[in-house]
């Protein structure tokens, strides 16, 4: 994950590296860690290998996507999962 840019970090940017940094010292953090650090790269440039009507491999995550369709999908049953709904 590579820092581009200088702006300040918002109320929710600040709040979640506050909840990252009380994490404890631990093997289940270290496996967090990287995973929000591999999803976060992804997300923002997805560059799915899978290729489009035109033959070209997606470049966005705004194209309506397998690959970003399940992701979200994902995403949202990990959220309802914490959410016990």
């Amino acid at each position: 994950m590579s820092v581009t840019t200088t702006e300040p970090l918002n109320q929710a940017e600040r709040e979640l590296l506050v909840a990252l940094r009380e994490i404890p010292d631990s093997p289940l953090r270290d496996l967090f860690t990287r995973f929000v650090s591999e999803l976060t790269d992804f997300v923002a440039n997805p560059t799915c290998p899978e290729m489009q009507a035109d033959g070209a491999p997606c470049t966005s995550a705004e194209a309506s996507c397998d690959q970003c369709r399940k992701l979200e999908q994902l995403l949202e049953g990990l959220r309802t999962r914490l959410h016990g709904s």
